[in-house]
């Protein structure tokens, strides 16, 4: 990665957002690009949506634990797990959801602003509020509302990943939800996208193609910008 950890970016916090199914590898690919940041002198702040950004998360965890049975933890091969969260559709959570994750735009609002100025160099995120919006029934011009307005709430990331990969292939690795559930999400991810307009698709590649993809996107968001910094900078005399 070249950069430049004293650059004008590194004083605002370069965001970076990876979206996607339980399973397509966000976990691999964030940690080789903390790696990369780190090689490259950059400080790296790394926040995980559903841990530091949900708002009232015990409350949300221990409400599907009880009422719906959802399991804990998450899945692997050796030990699936049934999760009954995101996949549940009853009439009561459509309407309790877009409030939740309105009080969650808010507070990442303010979570990335106080990040912005005590930390530096890069803060990447595992899931945005885009993996809270894809529950919702996008074909609804209501909801398409509803996306816009939580759009122009939350900071808009510098790069905003969407790692894609084949449904049946992230349950076999991750088995948490039911492989018919795990191509509606897919579905949404990409009207989503088409919605946002500004999510970068790293399609499914085997996993050094797919880490290279994830680095140019990066290396070009950061060279974009890096150039416009120096454009509208202070002539020296």
């Amino acid at each position: 990665m070249n950069a430049n950890p004293h650059s004008g970016l590194g004083r605002r916090g370069l965001l970076i957002s990876f979206s996607g199914l339980d399973g397509s590898g966000k976990s691999t690919q964030i940690n080789n690009l903390v790696s990369v940041f780190n090689e490259a002198g950059l400080r790296v702040r790394l926040l995980a949506f559903w841990d530091d950004i949900v708002v009232a998360k015990p409350y949300r965890e221990g409400f599907v634990h009880k009422v719906y049975g959802s399991e804990p933890g998450v899945g692997s091969p050796e030990k699936p797990v049934k999760r009954r969260d995101k996949n549940v559709r009853a009439w009561y959570l459509t309407l309790a959801r877009p409030l939740l994750y309105l009080l969650d735009a808010v507070h990442l609002r303010m979570v990335i602003a106080k990040a912005r100025k005590s930390h530096g160099d890069v803060i990447i995120l595992d899931r945005y509020i885009y993996d809270e919006l894809a529950n919702l029934p996008l074909g609804n011009p209501l909801t398409r509302a509803f996306v816009s307005l939580i759009s122009w709430i939350v900071p808009r990331p510098n790069v905003a990943l969407l790692l894609d990969a084949d449904p049946d292939a992230a349950v076999a690795r991750k088995p948490e939800y039911p492989a018919e559930f795990m191509h509606e999400c897919r579905a949404s991810y990409f009207r989503l996208a088409e919605l946002v307009g500004h999510m970068t698709v790293i399609p499914p590649l085997p996993l050094e193609q797919a880490k290279h993809a994830v680095e140019a996107a990066v290396q070009s968001r950061w060279s974009r910008e890096a150039a416009e910094e120096a454009r509208f900078a202070p002539q020296q005399v």
